[in-house]
C-alpha cells in the first residue's frame, strides 16, 4: 500500500490565496516560551528546564478556506438540494470523506477555461471509469505548477455548473482540484462578466450546490503522481462548529 499526501501546508506566503487573504502564523522558539512554563510552576529557575527551553508552539490567524481545505455546501449558498438548509462543515456526513478516487487530468485546458459536461465525458471515457455515488473527483488542472508563485490564484481552468452538475446527478459528493477555486479564476471571470453582462457565470460551480449539495476541496497538492483510477480518498475536515470550511489533509491510498 502507498500512500500520496494531498494537501498543501499553511505557511506565511502571499501566493497561495489573494492579497489580504493569506495565514499569518507567528513562530515561538523554546527559547521566547521559557517563561510560558514557568508560569506553571511556582519556584523553578529557568535554568532547571533542560537547556533552559520552554516548548515551541505557533500563534495563528487564518481563514477556514486557508491552506488544503473542504468547502461545506453552507459556503455556496444558505440553501442546498433544491431549498433545503445547507448543511455546516461539522455536519459533513463522514461517509463523504471515504471513496473510491478517480483523478480527471485538465492541465491541457488554458487559464481560465470553464470545463463542461462534455469534458467530464470524454476524459471518464479515457480513463474508462464510470461514476459511481460517492466517488470523489480529484480534478488535475495548471494550477499545480504553479503554486508558490504570483499567477497561483490565477491559474488553472475552472468547472462549471453544467460540469459540477454531471458529477452531482450520478452520486458525487466530493469533488477538489489543485487550483484556488473550484470555479474558474475570478480574473477571467471578471472579464466575461464585463463582455456578456450575464451576472449568472460568476461562481456557477459553488452555486451549482443549491440543486443538490455537495462539497469540494481546494488546493490540493500531488495529483500528478494519481492514476486516473484505482485509489481511494480519505480528506476528513477539521470539525469547526457550525463552519463553511475546515481545513483538512487529504491522502490518496494506492493499493498493490
Amino acid at each position: 500500500m502507498r500512500l500520496v499526501d494531498l494537501s498543501r501546508p499553511l505557511e506565511n506566503t502571499q501566493y497561495a490565496d489573494p492579497p489580504g487573504l493569506g495565514p499569518k502564523i507567528q513562530y515561538l522558539s523554546h527559547q521566547e516560551t521559557a517563561d510560558q512554563v514557568l508560569g506553571f510552576f511556582p519556584g523553578v529557575a529557568k535554568e532547571q528546564l533542560p537547556g533552559g527551553e520552554g516548548w515551541a508552539v505557533e500563534l495563528v490567524t487564518l481563514s477556514t478556506h486557508n491552506g488544503t481545505h473542504l468547502d461545506a455546501p453552507y459556503h455556496f449558498h444558505s440553501t442546498m438540494d433544491g431549498g433545503q438548509r445547507a448543511i455546516t462543515i461539522d455536519e459533513v456526513p463522514l461517509e463523504w470523506c471515504w471513496g473510491r478516487g478517480v483523478k480527471l487530468d485538465f492541465r491541457h485546458f488554458e487559464n481560465g477555461y470553464v470545463a463542461g459536461a462534455d469534458d467530464m465525458r470524454r476524459e471518464l471515457d479515457r480513463i474508462g471509469h464510470e461514476l459511481k455515488p460517492l466517488d470523489i473527483v480529484l480534478v488535475n488542472t495548471a494550477a499545480a505548477a504553479r503554486y508558490g508563485e504570483p499567477d497561483y490564484v490565477a491559474s488553472g481552468c475552472g468547472l462549471g455548473r453544467e460540469a459540477t452538475l454531471y458529477l452531482t446527478e450520478r452520486g458525487v459528493k466530493i469533488t477538489g482540484t489543485d487550483a484556488w477555486s473550484w470555479d474558474a479564476p475570478f480574473v477571467h471571470t471578471a472579464r466575461k462578466v464585463t463582455e456578456t453582462g450575464d451576472a449568472s457565470l460568476i461562481w456557477e460551480g459553488h452555486r451549482a450546490g443549491m440543486v443538490r449539495g455537495y462539497g469540494h476541496m481546494e488546493k490540493l497538492a500531488n495529483l500528478e503522481a494519481l492514476p486516473g483510477t484505482g485509489f481511494e480518498v480519505i480528506c476528513f475536515p477539521v470539525k469547526v462548529k457550525g463552519a463553511s470550511a475546515g481545513w483538512c489533509r487529504p491522502v490518496a491510498v494506492i493499493r498493490d
